[in-house]
Parts: structure tokens; sequence; C-alpha cells
């Protein structure tokens, strides 16, 4: 009798799910928090990821009920769907802590971002950063003979991608805001 060649997780006639319910894949996923807007909150979010060598790419805070108190972190970070499940589930455990969504997957959301972009050239290279901003729709927000500062606001993939184009024409600082996201519709 020769010995069975089976892979694993190759049959259907098991009556066990031998195939892996987890997945390698890194995703990139916008969480919104809604958390108490007091001293500290902050700060044990962001221990919660350094804590757990999680990275942020992007990271917005601003307080969104006065009255109330309450403040709207907006973070984007990377991660198998196994570590983003962890890092809501860890979220949701912190006491300040009132909501979080994933907005990547809760439905269609808007993200934007606003970019501000120092280029410094002359001549054509001027021209034509010029002609760059007019086509992402960008303002010059500041004018010298040997720069410009340009403001951007959209998608975080229309900021890089004029950041790129702006690199061989003299893109000298660059600041950016992060993501600031919505759910779409009701």
């Amino acid at each position: 009798m020769s010995a069975l060649k089976i892979k694993k997780g190759s049959t259907s006639h098991s009556a066990y799910n031998l195939r892996p319910n987890f997945s390698d894949v890194i995703e990139r996923h916008t969480l919104a928090v809604l958390v108490e807007n007091e001293p500290g909150v902050l700060a044990r979010v962001i221990g919660l990821f350094s804590g757990r060598g999680y990275n942020i790419d992007s990271l917005t805070v601003a307080e969104v009920d006065h009255t109330g108190h309450r403040s709207r972190i907006t973070i984007v970070t990377s991660g198998t769907p196994q570590v983003i499940e962890q890092i809501k589930a860890q979220l949701g455990r912190i006491v300040p802590v009132h909501e979080v969504h994933d907005l990547t997957v809760e439905g269609p959301s808007v993200e934007r971002e606003l970019a501000m972009f120092k280029v410094s050239g002359t001549g054509d290279k001027r021209v034509e950063a010029l002609r760059l901003a007019d086509i992402f729709r960008a303002n010059v927000v500041d004018s010298t003979l040997e720069s410009f500062v340009f403001e951007i606001t959209g998608a975080p993939d229309k900021i890089d991608a004029f950041a790129d184009l702006m690199r061989p024409l003299g893109l000298t600082d660059v600041a950016r805001t992060g993501v600031a996201a919505l759910p779409r519709g009701d």
C-alpha cells in the first residue's frame, strides 16, 4: 500500500477545514476613534500602537463636540486582517474610547488631506511647476522670485502624485496634515 499524497487543505472530502483562515496580506485601513477630550487619551491610544510594534501611517486629531468634550482620532494603519481586528479590539478596551469605526470595511468613505509644498526654481522649471499646480488645482499661497509654496487638498494618492512630479522641479519642503475621513451616506 502506498502512502497517501494529499496536500494539506487540498481535499474537499475532509470533515475538517484544513485551510488556514488567516491572511498574510497587508491591508491599509482607516480607523475613526471617538474619544473623551481629556489629557493623556492620545498618549494612551498611541501607546497601544507603539507598545505592540504597529505602525501609524497617518494620524489626525481634533475636537468634534465642544459641549460633549469629545475628539475624533483618525488613524491610517497597515497590517494583516488579524492585526487590524486586534487593534480595533484593543482600542475599544481603552476607557476614554467611545466608538471605534473601521471606515475601510464599513462602506464607502471620503478621505482628504491638506499638504503644502515649497518648490524652488527659476526659468522653465518655475513655469512647469505652475502648470502642474494648475492641473492639480493647487493654490499658490506664497511666492518669491526663487520659490513657490503650493497648497493642495485631495485624496492621499493625489498628494503623493503631486509630490512625485514636483521633486525634479525643485521640491524642497513638504508639510502634510494627515488623513481626515468620514463615511459616505447616512
